[in-house]
Parts: structure tokens; C-alpha cells; sequence
């Protein structure tokens, strides 16, 4: 039975990652394991990572399912992170942002029609 469930992204130059990291998330980091690594806690054993990989920087394609994604984008935009692109497939949104190295992040859900 898993305990935890971590998802990585590898970054170049961890520094300027930490930095677009906590602007799209939020919040610093819950703990930093070693000097090239940081890990926030999304939810109850849930967690996603940084660590400076030069080798595989780039490639990561994650996303954060949210009660609420709309509001969310909309407090990452307040932090001055603007998505790349929208995806809509019926009631389910996916706001798409892109960190420097490339890795992609999704914040999605399902967003109900207004009335």
C-alpha cells in the first residue's frame, strides 16, 4: 500500500525554478531534502518536487486537479504567472502553464456553467 504519492519535475537551475515553483503553487515549500531538491504537500500524502536534473530538465507533463481551478488560475495570475493555453473537454478545464525549462504543469477541473 503506497504511503505517498510524489511527483518530480527535473529543472536546470534549481534557483530560478524554486522561484516559479512557489509563484505557481503558493506557498515556499513544505521541506527541502538536499540543496537541489524542494517538495510541496498538495494534499494528505500527495506531494510534487523540484530537483536540478540538467540531463532531464524538460519533459515533466503533471497536473493538479482542483475543487475550484478557475479561482486558482486566477490567484496564480495575481502572482504574476499567466497559462499558456486552455484546454476544455465539457465541464473539465486545464489552464497549461510552462516553467523556463519547459515542463509543463497543468491546474484543472471541472468548472460548472454560470448561471
Amino acid at each position: 500500500m503506497p504511503v505517498g504519492i510524489f511527483a518530480g519535475i527535473a529543472v536546470r537551475d534549481f534557483a530560478s525554478a524554486l522561484e516559479w515553483y512557489k509563484r505557481l503553487l503558493g506557498s515556499e515549500p513544505t521541506f527541502y531534502p538536499n540543496d537541489v531538491e524542494a517538495v510541496w504537500q498538495l494534499a494528505d500524502d500527495r506531494y510534487v518536487y523540484i530537483i536540478e536534473d540538467t540531463g532531464r530538465a524538460g519533459g515533466a507533463v503533471s497536473m493538479i486537479w482542483m475543487d475550484d481551478p478557475a479561482s486558482e488560475v486566477a490567484r496564480i495570475a495575481e502572482r504574476g504567472l499567466k497559462p499558456v493555453d486552455v484546454e476544455q473537454h465539457g465541464n473539465v478545464c486545464k489552464w497549461v502553464f510552462h516553467d523556463s525549462d519547459g515542463n509543463e504543469t497543468g491546474i484543472g477541473g471541472e468548472v460548472l456553467p454560470s448561471e
